[in-house]
Formats: C-alpha cells, sequence, structure tokens
C-alpha cells in the first residue's frame, strides 16, 4: 500500500487557506496529510491554526538570514525533511526564487485572488475593484520563475457588481476555501 501524499503550506497571515486544506485532509476529502507550514511571520494567526491541527511550523524572519538563497535553502531541506509530495502557497506574500524551484518543480501550486492573467500581484482585488471589473475569481497555477504567471490549473468566476470590499473579499474567501482542496484532491489523483 503506498503511503499518503504529503503537503505542506506556505502561508504569511491569518491561514483561512491552510485551515480549509487541513481540515479536508483531517476529514479525509483530501486523501494526503498536511505535514507542514512554512512562515515568513512568526506571530501571524496561521502558526497557532497550525499549532491547533499539530502541524509542524517552520517559521522565520527573512532577515535572519544572509541572502534569500540562503533562506530557501534551509526551506527546502525542512520540506525534504518531511518528506513532502506537494507545496500549496496561500497567502505567502515571497516570490519563490530558483533555490526552491528547482528542487521542487512542478510540486509548487499557488492560489490568487483574480482570474489570472489578469491582476497579477499584490492588491488584486482592490485593482479589480478601481478598474470597475463586474466579474471576479480565484486562479490555482503552478508557480514558475513569473509573478503569478504559471500555468493556470483551475479557475473560478465570481459575479459581483457591489462595492463592499469586504463583501467581495468573503465571498473570494468562499470560493477559495472550495477550489484549493478540490483541486489538490485533482492534481493527487494524476
Amino acid at each position: 500500500m503506498s503511503r499518503k501524499k504529503r503537503l505542506a503550506v506556505f502561508a504569511s497571515g491569518t491561514g483561512s487557506n491552510f485551515e480549509a486544506i487541513v481540515t479536508a485532509c483531517e476529514q479525509g476529502k483530501i486523501p494526503a496529510e498536511t505535514v507542514a507550514l512554512v512562515c515568513d511571520k512568526p506571530s501571524a494567526r496561521v502558526v497557532e491554526r497550525a499549532s491547533r491541527h499539530g502541524v509542524k511550523s517552520f517559521t522565520f524572519d527573512p532577515k535572519s538570514f544572509a541572502s534569500k538563497v540562503e533562506m530557501e535553502t534551509v526551506i527546502a531541506d525542512f520540506l525534504d525533511e518531511n518528506r513532502v509530495d506537494l507545496v500549496c502557497l496561500a497567502g505567502y506574500m515571497r516570490i519563490i526564487l530558483d533555490t526552491l524551484l528547482s528542487r521542487y518543480d512542478g510540486k509548487i501550486i499557488n492560489i490568487h485572488p483574480s482570474l489570472l492573467p489578469a491582476f497579477p500581484g499584490a492588491r488584486a482585488v482592490e485593482q479589480a475593484m478601481e478598474y470597475g471589473v463586474k466579474v471576479f475569481g480565484v486562479t490555482i497555477h503552478y508557480v514558475d520563475r513569473t509573478v503569478d504567471g504559471g500555468r493556470i490549473i483551475a479557475q473560478r468566476a465570481i459575479p459581483y457588481e457591489g462595492n463592499d470590499i469586504d463583501e467581495l473579499f468573503g465571498l473570494i474567501h468562499t470560493v477559495e476555501h472550495e477550489l484549493y482542496p478540490e483541486t489538490i484532491v485533482r492534481l493527487l489523483s494524476v
């Protein structure tokens, strides 16, 4: 019998997508286990969520490393030690460099709150609202050497004609929490 696939989640904030992934694993909806959290903000709420679920955390201050290469080498070693099969970025606000990409090529995915290729990078929802779009969305894509430019795996549109950014973020999070676990299941089944 083959072992369960092992997931790592990278996050920098509250961890609502982390929670959706780890809960789906615990409930058997994702045929995997979440074994690691990587977080660049030691006081982020996601660290407490990981502790509550018994998920091992690697937290760090990026300024404590001499270089980004050193930082990513330590992260990649942590992933290797935990035999991670798939890395899921979930609000991790750092650009992934060649050090991690070369060791985990094709095994790092990201969730982004827009219908890429529209509105890549930070503040995507705010930019889309300022532009006046009427269909927002969520994209899950492979991470490559571009910012939010990797091959798209899944997308889901969210029609919205209001002007309440908090309401819109709530709609986006609801879709993220459904689409990310569904997409992970699909990726693990191939």
